[in-house]
């Protein structure tokens, strides 16, 4: 296990020995660009950072003439996008792979550390009961859906009406469900998805993008605030987990976070180590 290795003194694994990652971001970023930034390098490899307007993206270059080139140079790309459309037409023109580092429909690389977390704290995966809080149409919930339909994952998603997760997303989950064994429920009582929970997790309810509707969301959600109230109808065991940002008061309360259930930043540091196991499959 990389993790393993690296508390056992192997600070660098040079698998990667050579090797670039481009790292294309419309959007800002803290874990997701340090993580994959420190994780090439303790694989041997490099990162070239580029910001969407420091490209001739930003003047209009076409994805496709950009993809073709990038893959002339870099071994691999990873993109942090507002659009799931520009990633999917990255994907498509490159030569070399693409991966998904935020869009505003999934957060792949968040789901996988996050699954990777609570096994870690759990020792299990099948038949752990998940409750997600908060706003049905988040992206990393799209995420945690598809990696927990696989997994055996059993996830109760308590949201208001008009919030409630994509469907298709669901629909391809619910393929999966019968030779799993997971469980996906969708409830606006967050009282009923929280009971007996082993893991209640939360995001922010204001993403980037949506700042226009801080108002409304906030009213709509605030039944669905992770606070101690809630953790008490949880397993006495229960972890509490958000893939940051928080915003402190609104989704989460303060005792909650930075409370003794809280693993957020376990949950931070495992991207890091994640994330050098992706990056040696694909690249």
């Amino acid at each position: 296990m990389l993790k393993h290795r690296y508390y056992s003194g192997e600070r660098v694994l040079p698998l990667l020995k050579g090797r670039s990652l481009g790292l294309i971001f419309q959007k800002p970023s803290t874990r997701t660009r340090v993580s994959l930034e420190l994780a090439m390098r303790q694989l041997g490899g490099y990162t070239i950072y580029m910001g969407w307007n420091e490209l001739q993206l930003g003047r209009g270059e076409s994805i496709y003439d950009t993809a073709m080139v990038l893959s002339r140079y870099l071994d691999g790309l990873a993109l942090r996008v507002y659009s799931h459309n520009i990633l999917v037409e990255m994907a498509r023109a490159s030569t070399v792979p693409v991966i998904n580092a935020l869009s505003d429909l999934e957060h792949p690389l968040q789901a996988y550390t996050d699954f990777f977390t609570i096994y870690e704290k759990k020792r299990r995966l099948k038949g752990i009961k998940m409750a997600f809080l908060g706003d049905g149409g988040d992206n990393v919930l799209n995420s945690l859906i598809a990696v927990a339909s696989i997994m055996g994952v059993n996830l109760y998603i308590a949201t208001p009406p008009g919030y409630y997760p994509y469907k298709e997303i669901l629909e391809k989950a619910y393929r999966l469900l019968d030779l799993t064994g997971s469980v996906i429920e969708v409830t606006d009582d967050p009282i009923a998805a929280a009971r007996e929970a082993d893991v209640i997790y939360t995001d922010v309810w204001i993403s980037m993008g949506r700042e226009a509707e801080i108002e409304k969301r906030i009213k709509d959600l605030e039944p669905y605030r992770v606070t101690k109230k809630i953790m008490s109808i949880a397993k006495r065991d229960a972890i509490f987990m958000h893939c940051l940002p928080a915003r402190r008061g609104e989704e989460v309360e303060d005792e909650v976070i930075d409370g003794p259930q809280s693993v957020v930043w376990d949950q931070a540091e495992n991207r890091l180590h994640v994330q050098k196991a992706i990056l040696s499959l694909v690249i």
